[in-house]
């Protein structure tokens, strides 16, 4: 388990938080926030999240049933509170959507990655591409072969 996290609201990157940056629970104090301890359950997510290779993604649903925990609200919230610790935009909608808000951080991680796109239809608003999920979707199985992948509790696990 990674011990450089600390939990953060909003994304100095572009994570999928719906907060503003820098903005601290009620009664705590940005700075008091920085030193909290990250959930449990937050620490395994954005360690699956951390998990995904460059250029695939997996679901908020897919975290959860490879964690066999949670739901894809439970990731979805997790991501918008802490996931700028982690490669948030690997960690998507099931329908390939992007982030609202984040549309051109992600793209760019994308594009970067050479994540695979679908080009956006002539009538969807701004023309922004979505996910081609038949490719891009990662199935938790390491890349370039059989066998596992190490899981997040420093264990041996295959998904398939």
């Amino acid at each position: 388990m990674r011990q450089d996290r600390t939990p953060r609201q909003g994304a100095d990157d572009g994570a999928a938080g719906h907060t503003a940056p820098d903005a601290a629970p009620a009664g705590r104090t940005p700075a008091a926030q920085a030193h909290a301890e990250l959930p449990e359950y937050a620490e395994r997510v954005l360690d699956v999240a951390d998990l995904i290779p460059p250029g695939r993604v997996m679901t908020y649903g897919d975290v959860a049933e490879w964690l066999g925990d949670g739901g894809p609200r439970q990731v979805g919230r997790v991501m918008a509170l802490y996931g700028s610790a982690a490669a948030w935009w690997r960690v998507v909608r099931s329908d390939g959507t992007l982030l609202p808000g984040h549309e051109p951080r992600a793209l760019a991680h994308y594009r970067d990655e050479g994540t695979p796109l679908r080009a956006a239809a002539r009538s969807a608003q701004g023309h922004v591409p979505r996910l081609d999920m038949r490719r891009a979707r990662w199935d938790g199985v390491a890349d370039g072969g059989p066998g596992g992948t190490t899981a997040p509790d420093g264990g041996e696990e295959t998904h398939t």
